[in-house]
């Protein structure tokens, strides 16, 4: 007997919202961005056609959805404690947690094998590193012990630069690492913005990020402090021997001096208001940062 359109379509969005969408779109652009910045910029780099894309496409949304799925059963006992998370497909009882588990598992598994025969074995490394930060690292480990846990967390973001590359090249380079690392500076200016959006939230699951443990007026600091040490890291890429030209340069110049802009008035009004301000600026940088990467690939003019 066939399933009711109803419940199909009402099983099809609680899988679309344990996959976490959003982040599987930002991750999946930062991918194919590195993949067709490295094709063009790494010497001897094959030519890509759009097969190429479709495996890194398919290979990162499959990871990150398996991992969001994953991060979705372990905060299973927090979640209904927020009230960001409490309607969730688990803690609002529209999904069991054993299913959850086992989708997540399953995709996360079969990223990293459709990376290693679709791409290569060094971009499914990276693509299992990524998994494995996220869900290990962030999610288990970290989150529920120490103010480090969105910053180690970052790793995440920068393996899936790290695979895009690594799929096109079937290496690392330092150009390559250095693109990829930048979503790892990126991350606490982004993440704690939000956190200092949702502090309460935090705090009543007891979940130590930033805010929670140190307060708003020195978290607003903190953010500050890594948005210095981003601009000038993100221009560096520029600057080494076969790196980034103008267009990267210009773009990133403008869009980190943006970000500083709201972060330093954040100092001076570090309310959870102004920090959804600074999320909203700080949380579109990382595409506009991997967009002009890609740009400055196919418009290549060195700085020297």
């Amino acid at each position: 007997m066939p399933l009711p359109l109803d419940r199909v379509r009402l099983g099809f969005n609680e899988i679309l919202e344990i996959s976490k969408p959003r982040i599987v779109v930002l991750l999946v652009i930062t991918a194919v961005t590195s993949m067709y910045a490295a094709s063009k910029l790494v010497a001897g780099a094959p030519e890509l056609d759009y097969l190429d894309y479709l495996h890194i496409i398919v290979a990162g949304a499959l990871a990150s959805a398996g991992s969001s799925a994953l991060n979705h059963y372990y905060d299973k006992d927090i979640d209904p404690k927020m009230t960001r998370t409490s309607k969730r497909p688990i803690p609002s009882g529209r999904m069991k947690s054993s299913n959850v588990l086992l989708y997540g598992l399953i995709v996360s598994c079969i990223s990293v094998i459709y990376g290693f025969f679709a791409l290569n074995a060094v971009s499914a490394f990276f693509i299992a590193v990524g998994i494995f930060s996220y869900v290990v690292i962030y999610t288990v480990w970290l989150k529920r012990r120490h103010t480090s846990n969105i910053v180690i967390g970052g790793i995440a973001g920068s393996a899936a630069a790290w695979a895009g590359w690594a799929a096109a090249t079937g290496s690392m380079d330092l150009l390559g690492f250095l693109v990829g690392f930048l979503v790892f500076v990126w991350t606490p200016s982004h993440f704690w913005c939000l956190a200092m959006k949702i502090k309460d939230e935090y705090a009543q699951a007891s979940v130590p990020m930033l805010p929670v443990v140190i307060g708003m007026q020195k978290t607003s600091k903190f953010i500050l402090g890594n948005t210095i040490i981003l601009i000038p890291y993100s221009l560096i890429l520029s600057f080494i021997p076969d790196g980034l030209g103008i267009v990267y340069t210009a773009i990133a110049a403008v869009s980190g001096g943006l970000m500083l802009v709201y972060h330093y008035r954040l100092t001076k009004n570090p309310t959870s208001e102004f920090a959804w301000k600074a999320y909203k600026v700080t949380a579109p940088y990382l595409t506009i940062i991997f967009v002009a990467v890609a740009l400055d690939a196919a418009f290549h003019y060195p700085l020297f």
